[in-house]
């Protein structure tokens, strides 16, 4: 496997910025045939996170799959009210330079988008507002209400002050644009991709993840609901990521022994 921290300037933030990346190294291995996931970290991460804290690097060995691991700080993937345009660059700008740098695959088939916490928000994010550039999304533990959970963060001190407004804009509720019940409510439902939802039972984010799911139920959205003990936490998502690639990426791909 190779692991690839790359630098570059990007059109769309206005500045340079970093990702990551692994790609199977074995003989034969050919980056316009193989999956790709495109995998988002939380609030208090960054694109480090999957490679340091889950055995990520075993599971795409396993499936032969391309994972890239933007950084977009704290934006919950928006293109921010006062600051840089995070969604154009994770949903147009880096898949664009990716694949004319490693050759890899722009069909929807082949492009799977998952993330935990605002990376799970952020993952279905991309996937009710491109649902045609994905087969799957799958998001961990994700920050489902972010209206909920940003008055909720505020008062316990959660978000540094004026936070939510430079993500968001001035005003008490997040833009329709921004909203996952909202853009779910105007999504059509035969035409979104495969959905995978994981959520530990003590997690703090649990009720809006049970909510999702009576939602995507109520709308005829086809979807997985996957619960399992644990709270917010990478035991949990590791647990997770594994299953959602099983499920989408089907049998591993490589066998040892």
């Amino acid at each position: 496997m190779a692991f690839i921290q790359c630098d570059f300037r990007s059109e769309a933030l206005g500045m340079a910025t970093h990702f990551c990346a692994i790609l199977p190294a074995e003989d034969g291995f050919s980056p316009a045939g193989a999956p790709v996931v495109w995998l988002l970290h939380g609030l208090t991460d960054d694109s480090t996170a999957w490679q340091r804290y889950t055995g990520l690097e075993w599971y795409a060995r396993l499936k032969q799959a391309v994972v890239v691991m933007p950084e977009v700080q704290r934006s919950f993937y928006t293109n921010m009210a006062a600051g840089p345009a995070y969604f154009t660059y994770v949903s147009e700008e880096l898949p664009a330079f990716c694949r004319r740098m490693f050759g890899l695959s722009g069909a929807r088939e082949q492009n799977f988008v998952m993330g935990n916490s605002m990376g799970g928000y952020g993952a279905l994010k991309c996937a009710l507002r491109r649902p045609q550039q994905y087969a799957g999304a799958a998001a961990f533990s994700a920050v489902m209400d972010a209206n909920d959970f940003l008055h909720r963060r505020q008062a316990s001190g959660g978000l540094r002050p004026g936070e939510a407004a430079a993500v968001f804009g001035p005003g008490e509720q997040v833009p329709a644009a921004e909203d996952l019940f909202a853009l779910l409510g105007a999504a059509d439902p035969a035409a979104l991709p495969r959905l995978f939802v994981g959520c530990g039972t003590a997690d703090r984010l649990w009720l809006m993840n049970q909510e999702m799911h009576r939602r995507l139920n109520r709308r005829g959205v086809a979807h997985e609901f996957c619960t399992c003990p644990g709270g917010h936490t990478w035991d949990v998502w590791g647990k997770l990521l594994q299953t959602a690639l099983d499920r989408f990426l089907g049998p591993d791909k490589l066998s040892f022994g």
